[in-house]
């Protein structure tokens, strides 16, 4: 004859025990399978976000190319295809030159990149809620045109994209289909 376990405490084989050792393998599973990050240094600072990254940084030329890097690495780590990666990059890129554009040098700005389910997910922050993104009048096949593409550009590989207000300001949301 087996006692009673005490009060509050539940024998090992118990569902809520069972769950509770699967949840934490399955969390444990998923931790090992994330890409490596760098560490937070001053004007970056990358977390693992669901099946992506979100980077917080100061623009500048070294964060604009370890964020630029990671886009690629983290979304093909979760599955992403080689093309969609690089057009997140290329929106990553685009976007975070507007924002400087808009907002100058060293503006702080977060970025969200990441997988979700059958596309993935670039998200720009950056603090100027009032300056959105103006369509110039460039043709998109002008020979002669040094800038003012990006928007056009945009509406095609990202069809979709909106500009919603955010903590910070803005957040320019793009979807990728896969």
């Amino acid at each position: 004859m087996t006692s009673p376990a005490p009060p509050g405490v539940r024998g090992d084989s118990s569902p809520d025990m069972d769950d509770m050792l699967r949840r934490t393998r399955i969390d444990d599973q998923r931790r090992s399978q994330r890409p490596p990050l760098p560490a937070c240094v001053p004007g970056l600072c990358v977390k693992h976000r669901g099946r992506g990254v979100v980077a917080h940084i100061t623009a500048s030329e070294f964060t604009f190319s370890a964020v630029r890097g990671l886009t690629v690495s983290v979304l093909k780590a979760y599955g992403a295809g080689q093309a969609t990666a690089d057009t997140a990059e290329w929106l990553v890129s685009e976007l975070l030159g507007n924002a400087v554009r808009a907002c100058g040098d060293h503006v702080p700005l977060v970025v969200e990149v990441y997988v979700t389910g059958r596309s993935v997910q670039v998200n720009v922050h950056d603090p100027a809620a009032d300056l959105l993104p103006a369509r110039t009048a460039v043709a998109m096949d002008s020979d002669t045109a040094e800038s003012g593409r990006g928007l056009g550009l945009l509406d095609m590989l990202a069809p979709g994209w909106d500009v919603v207000p955010s903590a910070i300001g803005k957040q320019i949301r793009c979807r990728i289909a896969q």
